[in-house]
């Protein structure tokens, strides 16, 4: 099955890597200070990253006391993973890990890449073991998409199109992802109520970017199948 990054791989590991890996000092989009907030110290258990792609941010999950395992639809991506962590080709609406299994998971500024993401955080809801930390960093849905201009590094401009759920390839830049492989929008409720939806109970959120916020963070917990929505 090929995917939408194969082709730009070589391209996305060389301009994107200085910008996402949130080493301190150097945090452009808050990647990192979500990290360490929301996913917070492991005592060694596997933390698996959905759409782990380039694998950039193993490092600081190994930091944090967790044991890294990436998964990717993108065989492209993988190749720049290997030997930053252990990873595995899958699609991430069929994880190939058994239920209850594993004590966290990330999935880190993918979710436009996936237009079933329900179907995603269902998955993450299964493997997750009772309790396990699910931690969420995305581009702010309020503030990032076709109807957003950020051309303007002292202000956005948003257009009309923020309420509809929708792909596109707009983007105000040529230098970015949207333009390339396209990207879902979901407006900020459709987003939220998806984890509760999943069996996954919302705990805490943060932002970051300016200057108006360019990520959004959410750490969620499973809370068992009992609380999973079905209608």
């Amino acid at each position: 099955m090929a995917a939408g990054y194969d082709e730009i791989a070589d391209w996305y590991a060389e301009q994107f890597h200085d910008t996402q890996h949130g080493e301190p000092g150097h945090d452009p989009l808050g990647i990192g200070r979500a990290l360490r907030e929301l996913l917070g110290g492991g005592d060694g258990g596997m933390c698996l990253e959905i759409g782990c792609g380039t694998g950039i941010h193993a490092a600081l999950v190994r930091e944090l006391g967790w044991a890294p395992l990436g998964i990717d639809l993108s065989a492209g991506m993988l190749r720049h993973a290997r030997g930053r962590l252990p990873i595995a080709r899958a699609d991430a609406a069929r994880l190939p890990i058994r239920d209850d299994s594993i004590p966290a998971a990330l999935a880190a500024m993918v979710h436009t890449d996936m237009p079933g993401y329900l179907g995603v955080l269902t998955e993450v809801a299964r493997v997750l073991r009772p309790g396990g930390v699910f931690v969420h960093i995305g581009v702010h849905p309020c503030f990032c998409g076709g109807f957003a201009d950020r051309s303007d590094p002292e202000a956005v401009v948003l257009r009309p199109g923020y309420l509809d759920v929708h792909w596109t390839r707009e983007s105000w830049t040529d230098k970015g992802i949207r333009d390339k492989v396209g990207a879902a929008h979901r407006p900020l409720p459709e987003l939220l109520n998806a984890f509760p939806a999943a069996g996954l109970t919302l705990e805490r959120f943060t932002e970051g970017g300016s200057p108006l916020p360019v990520t959004l963070a959410v750490r969620a917990r499973n809370r068992g199948t009992e609380g999973i929505q079905t209608g």
